[in-house]
C-alpha cells in the first residue's frame, strides 16, 4: 500500500471541497427497422428472416460474453451514474442543476452543471485508464460538512478482477467460477444498486449542514499516479454505521457497493 497504492486513498489536487454534485443518464441502440431502411414493407420471407435475425440477437444479448474494455467501459459508466445519483440523492446540488434522463432502464437525473461535469470527466478518464491496467480496488464517495469539515457519508465501491493472474492482487475466486454475464444481466444487476441508492433517503440521517464531496480512489502499488494526484486522508467515520448494497459482475469485473455514514446526534 503506498501512494495510490493498495490501501491509499487518492484524490485529484483539483477535487472540490465545495464542488456540489447531482445525479444520472442514458443511452439505447434502436434495432433497425427493415422496412424503413428498404423504402418498403417486407415480404412474408424477409419477415421470417427478420424475426429469426431478432431472435439471434435477443439470444447474443443473453449468451455474449464481455471483454476487457467492454468491461471497463460499463464499469466506469455505472461510476459516473452511480456519482450523480447519489449527489442528487443526498442533495448535494440544488434538484434544479439535473435534468431527467434515461438509462438501465430507469429514470435518473444527471447533473447540468458544467463545472462539474468537467471535473467529473477528468476523474472517469483517468479512473478508466487505472481500470484498463487492473490498479483500481475501491472508488469511495466521501460527503463532507461545509462548516465543520466532518465526514458524514462514505459510499464505498470495490472493485476486483474475476479471474486470478497478472492482477491477482485483486482477483476474486469466487467471481472466477461464475458463468459469463450478459449485458442484460448485468443491466439489472445495476438497476438494483441505483434503485438502492434512490431508497437510501429512507434510512440515511438527513443532512442538516450545507455538504461537499471528494473522490478517492485506492489503487495498487504499481500504480502510475499523475503528477495532480496526491495522497489523502480515508476520512474515515469514527463509530459509523456501515450498509451493504448490492453488487453486480461484468464477468471481468465484480463491483461491490457499500455506505457507511454518521448517525444524528
Amino acid at each position: 500500500r503506498s501512494n495510490v497504492g493498495a490501501g491509499h486513498d487518492s484524490r485529484s489536487a483539483a477535487s472540490a471541497p465545495h464542488f456540489r454534485p447531482t445525479l444520472r443518464g442514458l443511452h439505447q441502440a434502436p434495432l433497425h427497422d427493415l422496412a424503413s431502411r428498404y423504402g418498403r414493407r417486407p415480404g412474408i420471407r424477409a419477415a421470417e428472416r427478420a424475426e429469426r435475425r431478432g431472435a439471434a440477437m435477443a439470444a447474443q444479448e443473453t449468451t455474449a460474453t464481455i471483454s476487457l474494455s467492454g468491461s471497463v467501459d460499463l464499469v466506469q459508466e455505472f461510476f459516473e451514474y452511480a456519482i450523480n445519483s447519489i449527489l442528487y440523492q443526498r442533495g448535494i446540488y440544488p434538484p434544479e442543476e439535473f435534468k431527467r434522463v434515461a438509462k438501465y432502464g430507469l429514470s435518473m437525473m444527471v447533473s447540468n452543471d458544467d463545472g462539474l461535469q468537467k471535473y467529473l470527466r477528468q476523474i472517469l478518464s483517468q479512473l478508466k485508464t487505472w481500470l484498463d491496467t487492473g490498479e483500481v480496488q475501491r472508488l469511495v464517495v466521501v460527503v463532507t460538512g461545509v462548516e465543520t469539515g466532518t465526514t458524514l457519508e462514505r459510499w464505498v465501491f470495490g472493485v476486483n478482477a474475476c479471474a486470478p493472474g497478472d492482477d491477482a492482487e485483486n482477483s476474486d475466486p469466487a467471481a472466477a467460477a461464475r458463468p459469463a454475464a450478459s449485458v442484460k444481466e448485468i443491466t439489472k444487476q445495476i438497476q438494483a444498486i441505483i434503485r438502492q441508492i434512490t431508497a437510501s433517503v429512507t434510512f440515511l440521517p438527513l443532512l442538516e449542514e450545507a455538504c461537499a464531496f471528494d473522490l478517492l480512489v485506492y489503487t495498487r502499488k504499481r500504480a502510475q499516479v499523475p503528477g495532480e494526484w496526491e495522497d489523502t486522508d480515508p476520512q474515515y467515520i469514527a463509530d459509523g454505521t456501515d450498509v451493504k448494497l448490492r453488487s453486480f459482475t461484468t464477468s471481468v469485473h465484480t463491483v461491490d457497493a457499500a455506505v457507511s455514514y454518521k448517525e444524528s446526534e
